[in-house]
């Protein structure tokens, strides 16, 4: 009976050991599911490459950011159990091209050799904020540029927040996946109205006969 107490003993503390060396759970967040359809006015007739979407160094890893407004707004802090289930630059480009295409515009990526305008877009801040200790947002920051060639057609910087349901993490995943939403029904009415001058051919005065 000794030996099968002290079996079951040695068993006990491996299996502890175990659970101990895989350290805290990790929770992953992604943009969750896609909204429904943005209606548009001709869109199907565009074509439009997504560049891969530039962030800030701090932005660059799968940590989810927030900061503490209240005591210090210059410092970003991790969450230490919570990332996104991929770097903020790839969830958004992916989001973007498929809310492009569910709106009906062809999408095409950087590399296809196709004569198509480029969209490029620059991340600032994709974090929560705490002005105080009882009230968050979920903040996307970034400034888009349509370009045709060599040349800037337009471009347009703009700051997207929304209210976190609750204080903690999984409140600030969903925020931010409702402004980057927001956000991307910003970057479609802009589309729908700055296309047409990206794919316009320009005029060419005509030397009168002699």
């Amino acid at each position: 009976m000794k030996i099968i107490s002290y079996l079951l003993l040695v068993a006990a503390v491996l299996f502890n050991a175990g659970c101990a060396s895989r350290g805290p759970t990790i929770t992953n967040f992604d943009l969750g599911p896609l909204p429904a359809p943005k209606t548009l006015q001709s869109t199907s007739e565009y074509t439009v490459k997504v560049l891969d979407i530039n962030t800030p160094s701090g932005l660059s890893g799968t940590q989810m950011y927030y900061r503490l407004l209240y005591a210090n707004a210059q410092q970003a802090m991790p969450y230490a159990q919570s990332r996104w289930s991929m770097p903020p630059g790839q969830l958004l480009t992916q989001r973007v091209k498929s809310r492009l295409a569910q709106a009906g515009v062809r999408v095409l990526g950087a590399s296809d050799g196709v004569n198509a305008p480029q969209l490029k877009i620059e991340l600032d801040d994709f974090s929560q904020h705490f002005p105080s200790t009882q009230q968050s947002k979920g903040v996307l920051s970034w400034r888009i540029s349509l370009i045709q060639g060599r040349q800037l057609v337009k471009q347009m910087n703009f700051t997207i927040d929304n209210a976190a349901a609750t204080h903690d993490a999984p409140g600030g995943a969903r925020a931010i996946a409702l402004a980057s939403d927001e956000a991307i029904d910003l970057l479609l009415d802009f589309l729908v109205k700055w296309l047409p001058s990206a794919v316009e051919p320009t005029s060419v005065t005509k030397p009168k006969s002699p």
